[in-house]
């Protein structure tokens, strides 16, 4: 089975070469907002097989995935601008916070959460992160793996999660699906 990666996050490609996995690169287009009562992980787990059916051809497996940060009961995707990146910092400086991946192969999927605690952020160091464009693409306006990574006191849980793709969840995912993996070639 080739399999599909139907996103375009750099990240994930990253990740899934990392691997050693063949696959073809196919980004979504679909509607990705929320429903006004739909709760942060309906709300995920639904953007990840809408994107893997969205992209779903004969003869390939479908990998769609979608990360957002939960702070409370507000979810975070992507900013839109210099300022709603700026917002986002603000509310995640000094607190703890989930970052929730969703990953849809096929008719299979996983949610999987991570705690993520940030430092107290000066006025100063918001705008540092902001003027880098480090999380200009990235849901909470942050990218654990670059340059906030300097401001995150703790982790618990999956880290790969935290970057957009829970490795052992989607390796999981994958073999169950018949993708055949390096390691059992």
């Amino acid at each position: 089975m080739k399999l599909l990666l139907c996103s375009a996050s750099p990240r994930r490609r990253e990740f899934l070469e990392r691997l050693g996995l063949t696959f073809e690169v196919a980004p979504a287009q679909i509607d990705e907002r929320r429903g006004r009562a739909e709760a942060a992980l309906v709300y995920v787990a639904r953007m990840a097989r809408e994107k893997s059916q969205s992209c779903a051809r004969p003869g390939h497996v479908a990998l769609g995935a979608d990360t957002i940060v939960v702070v409370g009961e507000d979810v975070l995707g992507k900013p839109r601008d210099r300022v709603d990146a700026e917002r986002m910092l603000w509310l995640l400086s000094g607190i703890e916070h989930r970052v929730v991946t969703a990953v849809a192969v096929g008719a299979e999927s996983a949610v999987v959460s991570t705690s993520v605690r940030f430092s107290k952020l000066s006025r100063e160091q918001i705008s540092w992160l902001v003027d880098s464009g480090d999380g200009d693409d990235k849901a909470g306006a942050y990218a654990a793996q670059g340059l906030a990574g300097v401001f995150i006191e703790r982790i618990e849980g999956s880290f790969s999660n935290v970057v957009g793709l829970p490795l052992l969840e989607t390796v999981r995912l994958l073999e169950k699906a018949g993708v055949e993996l390096p390691w059992k070639a």
